[in-house]
C-alpha cells in the first residue's frame, strides 16, 4: 500500500504520516456533548473519524483511539435543570443514544470513551501546573483563567495574528466568539446557575471550563505528545487552539503531530436548522425508510475536507449505487466460465487504485472510482462468459477487503429475493403489453412495480426482475 499522507490543519499542506512510535498510531476524535440527541452534522465528523481509522488499520497499523464524551459544560448544565435532572441522569440516556447510534451506522468502536465527570482530578492537575508555570491566573469569584498573552505561539492552529488582534477580553462561556480571542476560564467558581454540579477544588468549589477537559483526558490515555488529533473544522478555534496552549505549556512539549478536520454539513443547500425543517437525527431519517447503510455511504462519499450536502437525491444515488454492488455480487457467485490473461490485471489495477486513492488524505472519490471501474471491466466479462467461479471468489475477497475500510457492501448477506407472485404476474402482463404493442399499458406497469419495490429490465433472454 502507498505511503499515508494526510493535509494536516497545523501546516495547511499534505504531509506523509510518520507516527512515533512504529506500526502503532495514537488519535483522539472529539466526541458528543450529551446534552441532545445527535444530528448528521455530527456523524459527518464521526463518520470521517470512522474512515481515517478504518484506512490507518488498512495500512497496516494498530489504532488506539480515544473519543470523549463532555457531559458537564454549559449546554449539559442548563438542560438537566431544566428538565428537573440530575446530570448523570440527565446525560445518560444521550449517552446510551449515543451508543446505539455509532453502532448502527457501524462506526468502530474507540479503545476508550472517557467522560469529563470522570476525570476532574485529573483537570485540577493540569491547572495547577499552569498556575505554577505563571500560565493561568485567579480571578476574584474564584475562577482560574489561562493568560493567552502568556502563550508566545498562540494561534498557530487558526493563523492568528496576535499583535493585530484587538484587546484580549476574559470569557467564562466555554464557546466564544469565532472572530475575537480571549483568556479562557479553565476552572469556573460555582454559581446558582450551576445547580447541584460542583466538585471540590484548591480554588473553592466549581467545575472545569470546556477546554481542559480534553486536554486532561488524551494526556491520560495517549502521553503528553501524540499522533492525531481529528474534529470538525468548526472546532478548531477556539476549542483546539485552547486545547494547545494549555498542553504545551503545561508540558513544554509538542501536543499533536498531525492535526485534521472535516467541513460542514448542510442539507438541501442549506444550513441545517430546525426551523428550516431540515434538521435530522439518525432515526428521522430510518423512519423515512433510508437504510443505515446508505446514510453510512452518503457521509462518506464526499471528502472530508469539502462542504457535504446531504439530500434525499444524495440518498437515493446511494441506494442504487449499492444495489448496482449488490447485482454485481450476485452475479459473481454464478460466475461458471473460463477465464482470460487480463482478468488478473484488472483485479490488480483495482487493488493498486483503491490502496493509492484511500491513503493519499482519504481521497474516497478515488477509492469509489477503482471499485466502480473494476466492476464495470468484470461485469463486461460476465457478459461474455470470461470469468470463472474461482476468480469471482478473488474478486468477491478483494471487495471485502475494501469493504474493511468502507463498511457498506455486506457480501455475505447478497442473496437475490424471492420474487412475489403478484410481482411475476405485473411482469408477465407487461411483457404481453409489449407483444402487443400497448406501450401505454407496459409503462404503467413498470410504474406500478417501481411502487412495489421492483424493477423490469428486459434482455435479449427475456426480462429480468430486480428488487429496488
Amino acid at each position: 500500500m502507498s505511503k499515508l499522507q494526510f493535509y494536516n490543519s497545523m501546516s495547511r499542506k499534505k504531509e506523509v504520516f510518520t507516527s512515533i512510535e512504529p506500526g502503532k498510531v495514537k488519535m483522539y476524535t472529539c466526541g458528543p456533548t450529551v446534552y441532545n440527541f445527535a444530528h448528521i452534522g455530527n456523524f459527518r465528523a464521526y463518520m470521517f473519524e470512522d474512515l481515517l481509522r478504518r484506512t490507518i488499520e488498512y495500512a497496516g497499523y494498530e489504532v488506539t483511539q480515544v473519543m470523549n464524551l463532555t457531559d458537564v459544560d454549559d449546554k449539559t448544565i442548563r438542560d438537566s435543570i431544566a428538565e428537573g435532572l440530575s446530570l448523570n441522569d440527565f446525560t445518560a440516556k444521550y449517552k446510551k443514544s449515543f451508543f446505539a447510534d455509532i453502532k448502527t451506522l457501524r462506526i468502530e468502536t474507540a479503545e476508550h470513551y472517557p467522560a469529563a465527570t470522570d476525570h476532574i482530578p485529573e483537570m485540577i492537575a493540569i491547572i495547577e501546573t499552569l498556575l505554577e508555570k505563571g500560565y493561568a491566573y485567579r480571578a476574584g469569584d474564584g475562577s482560574v483563567y489561562y493568560s493567552i498573552a502568556k502563550f508566545a505561539d498562540y494561534g498557530k492552529l487558526a493563523k492568528i495574528d496576535m499583535e493585530n488582534q484587538r484587546t484580549v477580553e476574559r470569557v467564562q462561556n466555554d464557546e466564544y466568539a469565532k472572530d475575537s480571542v480571549a483568556d479562557f476560564a479553565l476552572w469556573k467558581a460555582w454559581s446558582a446557575n450551576d445547580g447541584d454540579v460542583a466538585w471540590d477544588s484548591p480554588w473553592g468549589k466549581g467545575r472545569p471550563g470546556w477546554h481542559i477537559e480534553c486536554s486532561a483526558m488524551s494526556m491520560k490515555y495517549l502521553g503528553k505528545t501524540f499522533d492525531m488529533h481529528t474534529g470538525g473544522i468548526d472546532n478548531m478555534f477556539p476549542h483546539h487552539e485552547d486545547e494547545i496552549a494549555q498542553s504545551e505549556a503545561a508540558n513544554g512539549c509538542t501536543f499533536v503531530n498531525y492535526w485534521l478536520h472535516c467541513g460542514y454539513l448542510i442539507v438541501n443547500g442549506e444550513k441545517m436548522s430546525k426551523s428550516l425543517g431540515n434538521f435530522y437525527t439518525l432515526h428521522d431519517l430510518l423512519d423515512k425508510g433510508w437504510s443505515a447503510r446508505e446514510i453510512r455511504f452518503v457521509l462518506l462519499s464526499t471528502h472530508y475536507r469539502k462542504k457535504l450536502n446531504f439530500s434525499e437525491k444524495a440518498l437515493e444515488q446511494a441506494r442504487n449505487s449499492l444495489n448496482s454492488f449488490r447485482d454485481f455480487f450476485i452475479r459473481l457467485k454464478k460466475a461458471a466460465g473460463a477465464d482470460q490473461p487480463k482478468n488478473e490485471l484488472i483485479l490488480q489495477k483495482a487493488d493498486d487504485d483503491f490502496a493509492a486513492a484511500i491513503s493519499d488524505d482519504l481521497n474516497i472519490s478515488g477509492a469509489l472510482a477503482a471499485m466502480y471501474s473494476a466492476m464495470h471491466d468484470i461485469n463486461k466479462l460476465l457478459d461474455k462468459q470470461n470469468l470463472s467461479a474461482n476468480f469471482a471468489i478473488k474478486i468477491l475477497d478483494l471487495y471485502r477487503k475494501f469493504d474493511t475500510v468502507l463498511a457498506i457492501l455486506d457480501l455475505d448477506d447478497v442473496n437475490e429475493p424471492a420474487i412475489p407472485e403478484k410481482i411475476t404476474k405485473l411482469v408477465e402482463e407487461r411483457q404481453e403489453a409489449r407483444k402487443s404493442k400497448d406501450f401505454a399499458r407496459s409503462d404503467a406497469i413498470r410504474d406500478e412495480l417501481k411502487a412495489e419495490g421492483w424493477i423490469v429490465e428486459d434482455s435479449p433472454d427475456g426480462p429480468v426482475i430486480k428488487s429496488v
